[in-house]
């Protein structure tokens, strides 16, 4: 498997979400990205938690985060595992007090919910091999999300509590 991070979020030339993964180590792995499409509430989620920014309440990745805490639960990988009729499949792997587990997920989802508690992400070889691309192949606007991630940013900085009092 090769370790992945996140290089970005965008839009391809459809106006589809597609979320950018670059390997940690370029050198041995190929200066390659792998394109993965995903949703607009997705591509929000993993934004914000890549940006840090905390919402004023919790999405269901800060829901999911919460209670793995509460049940003493660590995210310890995500694991992109397989392509499958140009679906990619995902595994997240979860240190219990019982041991570990694994869970079928949309890679969106345990990108989403990784990327908060700062777990590894890993990509299959055989789906880098079948799916990654060159990065300087890729040509994408970056996505309107980045930018309302980064308004939303600038409203909790300027807010008050005494601007909700009626």
């Amino acid at each position: 498997m090769i370790r992945v991070r996140v290089v970005g979020v965008a839009l391809d030339p459809a106006q589809q979400h597609v979320i950018l993964l670059s390997p940690f180590d370029a050198a041995a792995d190929g200066e390659r990205v792998l394109p993965v499409w995903i949703g607009p509430q997705e591509a929000m989620s993993i934004l914000v938690a890549i940006e840090g920014t905390a919402p004023p309440r919790p999405l269901a990745h800060d829901l999911m985060t919460a209670m793995l805490g509460e049940l003493s639960a660590t995210v310890d990988r995500v694991e992109i595992t397989h392509l499958e009729d140009g679906t990619f499949y995902a595994r997240l792997v979860v240190d219990t007090p019982r041991g570990q587990r694994s869970f079928d997920a949309r890679p969106s989802d345990a990108i989403a919910l990784g990327a908060r508690v700062d777990a590894p992400i890993w990509v299959a070889d055989s789906v880098f091999a079948e799916a990654g691309v060159p990065d300087d192949a890729v040509e994408l606007d970056p996505s309107p999300e980045e930018e309302r991630v980064e308004e939303f940013r600038r409203f909790l900085d300027d807010v008050d509590p005494e601007d909700f009092q009626g």
